[in-house]
């Protein structure tokens, strides 16, 4: 049986928001996995969150670039997010946003392979070396996405100085200011409500299997759904998932900006095709949130330096 420290319950329960104790039986129950913990206070009911890979924790930031009908977004981490307020380092991320609006890499070793724009002599990851040894700080370039939408328009949206970049394709026949407009609108409600997919013709069945069970666990735990017949409790599994594919697919989400408060975004988009004269759909969407599913390390700078002054 793997011990269970007290820090690894405190920081499940920031993440869950379950009991103390309740953290403490479901990390031994699962003998210290985290994410089997996780799923556990789930099962059980006493969880909301979906796993630890939402946490924000490395620093640095997001940018985008754009030219024409052709979108890239990045994602650059430093250690620390006074590196991440200097405009050198700034820069030197849009820098690598241009660099990926023209790259034809497919992955990050293609991509580090490029010749390095500002200096052909260079390649990607010999520019990110001396852009380390100027900003005396580890840095690393750790995704990025390119859009080209032919069949319509790609817009952009920036959250937060950078913390959060999204992209938003869409097919229209007519490109009209209302409609990029209406995308940017769009492009801010993937910032805001972070769907994790277009429509619910798009979610995979791995997520409604898994959902399903953990659903279902909950309400054999509850003393009273559980003595509910079968069907009835197919009957609520079936509402409850219904109910979640509301908060994750970009369609069927409340539009944030909708004046009564009940519009989804999808009508939003209907409203505004009719009145610009155009089709209009959403064919996809990217977002990167800064340091998305990395463990930040957890340093105490006191006892550092005091290591530092005693080694």
């Amino acid at each position: 049986m793997a011990e269970v420290s007290a820090k690894l319950v405190k920081q499940l329960r920031d993440e869950t928001g379950a009991g103390m104790m309740e953290c403490k039986k479901a990390l031994t129950e699962s003998n210290g996995d985290y994410d089997e913990a996780i799923e556990y206070l789930r099962k059980n009911g006493q969880a909301k969150a979906e796993k630890k890979a939402g946490r924000i924790a490395a620093e640095g930031l997001c940018d985008v670039a754009l030219d024409g009908n052709k979108a890239a977004v990045v994602e650059v981490n430093s250690e620390t997010d006074f590196v991440a307020n200097n405009a050198d380092f700034k820069a030197y991320v849009h820098a690598v946003a241009l660099q990926a609006l023209h790259t034809s890499a497919t992955d990050m070793d293609g991509f580090f392979a490029d010749k390095w724009e500002s200096d052909p002599s260079k390649t990607v990851k010999e520019a990110l070396t001396d852009e380390i040894a100027v900003i005396s700080e580890n840095l690393s370039i750790r995704r990025f996405k390119q859009i080209t939408a032919d069949d319509g328009a790609v817009v952009s949206y920036v959250h937060g100085g950078g913390r959060i970049a999204v992209l938003v394709h869409a097919k229209a026949a007519n490109v009209t200011d209302g409609v990029k407009e209406a995308l940017t609108n769009v492009a801010m409600q993937v910032a805001a409500m972070n769907p994790k997919y277009v429509s619910d013709k798009d979610v995979d069945q791995e997520f409604l299997d898994h959902e399903r069970e953990i659903i279902m666990a909950q309400i054999e735990n509850d003393p009273k759904e559980s003595q509910k017949p079968q069907n009835v409790k197919e009957g609520m599994v079936k509402g409850r998932i219904s109910k979640e594919l509301k908060e994750v697919c970009l369609m069927d989400q409340i539009y944030v900006k909708a004046e009564d408060g009940k519009q989804s975004v999808g009508k939003y988009l209907e409203t505004v095709a009719k009145a610009e004269g155009t089709d209009l759909s959403i064919v996809e969407f990217v977002r990167f949130e800064t340091g998305e599913g990395i463990e930040k390390k957890n340093e105490n700078f006191a006892e550092e330096v005091a290591k530092q002054i005693n080694g």
